[in-house]
C-alpha cells in the first residue's frame, strides 16, 4: 500500500499537542469515488469535538479529521463519469480531510470556479450547505421572511446571513457575542445582517420583536441550545421554524412552557449533516450548485455571496490552526493550506 502524510492523533485522541503530522495509508477510489491531492482544508468545531474522542466518525468513514477541502483530481475510481485527471474541485465529506490525499464519492465534489483560490473553495463546503440547508430544506425559507442567526461571526453563521439575504429575506438578525464581532459583520459582509444583537449584554428576543414590529422571525438559526432556548421561543412568530445545529451552552433546558409551541404552531426541528447517508448528501449538494454556487465569490470579489476567511495556516501548524478556532475568535474561516507533496 502507498502511503501519505495526514494530521494525526498520539493516543487516538486528547489535548491539542496530540496532533501531529504521521504517516497513513493512502487512499485507494472504488467504484464511483474519485481521489483528489489536497490543496487546502478547512477547519470546523466538529474537528475539535472528534479530536477529544466525542464525536467519532460514521460507519465507513475515514478516521482522520476534516470534512471539507479542496483539491485536484489525480485518479479515478470504476464507473466515474462526471469528472477528469486534472479537474480542480472542492467537496463534503464525513472525514479524511486533514491529509495530503482524500477518496470522495463524486457526487459529493463541485467544480472549483477559476476565480476561486484552494483556500476560497475549500472555505465553503461544510458550512454554506449546512446554512442552505438549515434555511431553505429544514428552515422553508420563503421571500420576505424575517430571519434570525446566532453565531452571526461563525462559518456558518456568515454563510446563512448572506444566503438569507440573497433568498429575499425581508430582515436578517445576527447575534454574537462581542461588539467586534457585531461590528465586522456590519462593516465587511456586502450582504450582511440588516440588523445585530449583542446577546450578552441585550435581550436579542426583544430586539428582533423591535425590527420585526413586533411578529418575531420567521426561520431562526441556533447554535447555542440551553442559554437561548426561551428568548429563541419568544423570538418566533406565529408558524415559525426554528432550526438548530448545537447545543453549545447545554442539552438540558430546566422548564419549558409548551403553550407557545403549541398556540404559536412552532416548528423546532434539529438537522445534522454529517452522519447523513451518500445519497442525501449528494442530492443536497445538487440543490446547492444549482441555487447558490454560481451566486459565490471570493472575499474580493463582486459576487452576492462571498467566501470570508479569518486566516490561514499551513497545515504542519494544525495546532496553532486548531488553538484560534478553540478560542472562539474568529470571524470568518480557518482554514490549513497543504503547500508541497512529496512523489506519489
Amino acid at each position: 500500500m502507498s502511503k501519505m502524510q495526514a494530521v494525526l492523533i498520539k493516543d487516538g485522541k486528547g489535548p491539542i499537542e496530540n496532533l501531529y503530522i504521521g504517516e497513513a495509508e493512502k487512499p485507494v477510489p472504488i467504484a464511483g469515488q474519485v481521489l483528489v491531492e489536497v490543496k487546502a482544508f478547512g477547519l470546523n468545531r466538529a474537528d475539535l469535538i472528534q479530536r477529544e474522542g466525542n464525536y467519532p466518525p460514521p460507519p465507513g468513514a475515514s478516521p482522520i479529521m476534516g470534512l471539507e477541502f479542496s483539491g485536484l483530481v489525480v485518479e479515478l475510481g470504476p464507473d466515474v463519469n462526471e469528472w477528469s485527471l486534472g479537474d480542480e474541485v472542492f467537496g463534503l465529506v464525513k472525514g479524511g480531510a486533514y491529509a495530503e490525499y482524500i477518496n470522495c464519492d463524486q457526487r459529493l465534489l463541485m467544480k472549483k470556479p477559476s476565480y476561486l483560490s484552494w483556500a476560497e473553495a475549500a472555505s465553503i463546503p461544510e458550512n454554506f450547505i449546512t446554512a442552505y440547508q438549515a434555511l431553505v430544506k429544514v428552515g422553508e425559507l420563503q421571500k420576505d421572511d424575517n430571519v434570525l442567526v446566532h453565531a452571526g461571526a461563525s462559518g456558518v453563521g456568515v454563510a446563512a446571513i448572506q444566503i438569507a439575504r440573497v433568498c429575499g429575506s425581508k430582515t436578517v438578525t445576527a447575534t454574537a457575542s462581542t461588539s467586534e464581532k457585531l461590528k465586522w459583520l456590519q462593516s465587511v459582509l456586502r450582504n450582511g445582517p440588516t440588523h445585530v444583537a449583542n446577546y450578552k449584554t441585550q435581550d436579542f428576543a426583544a430586539e428582533v420583536k423591535k425590527t420585526t414590529e413586533g411578529k418575531g422571525v420567521d426561520v431562526l438559526i441556533d447554535f447555542v441550545g440551553q442559554s437561548h432556548w426561551h428568548k429563541n421561543i419568544d423570538s418566533l412568530a406565529i408558524d415559525g421554524r426554528m432550526t438548530m445545529l448545537a447545543t453549545l451552552s447545554g442539552n438540558e433546558v430546566s422548564s419549558v412552557n409548551l403553550s407557545s409551541i403549541l398556540y404559536k404552531r412552532l416548528r423546532i426541528q434539529g438537522s445534522t449533516l454529517r452522519g447523513r447517508t451518500t445519497e442525501y448528501q449528494a442530492d443536497l449538494i445538487a440543490d446547492f450548485k444549482r441555487d447558490i454556487v454560481d451566486k459565490i465569490s471570493g472575499e474580493d470579489g463582486d459576487g452576492p455571496i462571498r467566501t470570508y476567511i479569518h486566516s490561514k495556516y499551513a497545515w504542519t501548524d494544525i495546532q496553532n490552526a486548531q488553538r484560534e478556532m478553540a478560542a472562539n475568535k474568529n470571524s470568518g474561516k480557518i482554514i490549513a493550506e497543504i503547500s508541497c507533496k512529496p512523489n506519489a
